[in-house]
């Protein structure tokens, strides 16, 4: 239960705080707890620093003045966010899938910030508390919104999806990601398509990839809009040969445009560019705006990055890594124009007992394609791949690179997060 009051006094300060390391000064500070902490600890200190109000549920804080006790801080967090949702007068569009979450928000935030006022999720915020946070921080004065939500087991889009509510929806593919929790693929394709599952009960839209066979099967009759390679789309795109950066052009209906060259690496993004065109196109964002949006928009923390060294090449996709986006930049680094080649590729984590059977798949790519690597993790160490080197983290990699300088090659740099792939950067 929401207490009123919580309401009014965040509405008179519409601000949200849950570490007092950041400034809470002027905020509602929420005591949120975890395995290995608890910010109930922390609610004195965050009045001394300005909070205006305390959220928590110790018994400890019971009666303090500015603290508002209740019987869980993060579902009072989510029913604030409820609440505040409800106000929103302006289109909220949800974005979730295995791959390209984050790269999609970014590129259609930026295409529709040509037009209207946007907010969108920041950084990774797109989980239980993430989305919450995500909603309170939005502006009152907003004109559009974009929500990434993310998940691991079946059920939890659906809960996201409760909360931030959205009026359109875009899963941008499925694939084999947090097989452990969603126990399979199957169970990826039950827990993403809950929010198509959201959308059609709420009577809104979708924008669905007319080339994905999956996708066109989640959402047969939904009410959708398509875009893909098929001159019957709404949004028809077509791939320039490019030897570095993508490159592309679409059109809809008699309309056809000049060639976008966008600072992307990888034919994967070909999608992620036409998602952004269709959606930008679908809410009248003009055909100059978009290319403007698209050309600018520069890829950061080692996402689809090309980056020329004194020394090398790089391709930068370290940010996270599951079997499909692997897959894909191997395709693309054997497209890759270039003499001298190299893979720096850490396990991938999260696949239950698919894992062992996932990184053999990797191998085997890798040599079908005859690309030199260097492994980074046990589960690697544990495949047959006695013709590459495994290295146990990325700090022993980045060591043997220091002793062993790679010079004019182009490099395939990409890893689960908790592998820190980006530490062997710098040795490049």
């Amino acid at each position: 239960m929401l207490p009123d009051q919580l309401y009014h006094t965040y509405l008179a300060n519409p601000s949200v705080s849950t570490d007092t390391r950041k400034d809470p000064c002027n905020s509602i500070f929420f005591c949120l707890k975890g395995p290995n902490f608890d910010a109930n600890t922390f609610a004195d200190e965050a009045l001394k620093k300005g909070a205006v109000a305390v959220v928590s549920d110790s018994a400890e804080n019971r009666g303090k003045e500015k603290v508002f006790f209740v019987d869980d801080v993060l579902t009072t967090l989510q029913h604030l966010a409820i609440h505040y949702r409800e106000t929103f007068n302006f289109p909220v569009i949800g974005l979730t899938g295995s791959n390209g979450k984050t790269t999609n928000k970014e590129l259609i935030s930026a295409v529709l910030g040509k037009k209207y006022k946007t907010a969108f999720t920041s950084g990774n915020l797109n989980n239980h508390i993430g989305v919450p946070l995500t909603l309170l921080a939005i502006p009152q004065n907003t004109e559009m919104a974009v929500i990434e939500m993310g998940a691991n087991h079946v059920g939890e889009i659906a809960a996201l999806s409760k909360i931030a509510n959205p009026d359109y929806g875009m899963i941008t593919n499925i694939g084999k990601a947090h097989l452990e929790g969603f126990g399979g693929i199957e169970g990826v394709k039950k827990g993403k398509s809950e929010l198509f599952d959201h959308i059609s009960d709420k009577g809104g839209k979708l924008f669905v990839n007319g080339d994905d066979a999956v996708l066109l099967d989640l959402s047969k009759n939904l009410e959708r809009t398509l875009f893909g390679t098929d001159k019957e789309h709404f949004i028809t795109g077509r791939m320039a040969p490019s030897e570095a950066q993508l490159s592309f052009s679409y059109s809809q209906g008699e309309f056809s445009s000049e060639l976008i060259k966008t600072q992307l690496v990888g034919e994967y993004n070909f999608y992620n560019m036409l998602a952004a065109v269709c959606i930008g196109r679908f809410f009248e964002v003009g055909h100059n705006e978009i290319k403007a949006a698209l050309e600018s928009y520069s890829p950061s923390n080692n996402r689809s990055q090309l980056t020329h060294t004194i020394h090398n090449t790089l391709i930068l996709d370290a940010y996270n890594a599951n079997p499909t986006s692997v897959e894909a930049a191997i395709k693309n680094l054997a497209r890759f124009k270039h003499p001298k080649k190299l893979a720096l590729l850490g396990q991938m984590n999260e696949l239950g007992e698919t894992a062992r059977e996932e990184h053999q798949k990797v191998i085997d790519q890798l040599r079908q394609y005859e690309i030199p690597a260097m492994l980074v993790g046990k589960l690697f160490s544990e495949c047959d791949c006695v013709d590459f080197p495994v290295f146990p983290d990325s700090e022993t990699l980045a060591t043997w690179l220091e002793k062993n300088p790679q010079r004019k090659t182009a490099v395939l740099v990409k890893g689960s997060r908790s592998i820190q792939m980006e530490k062997v950067i710098d040795f490049l």
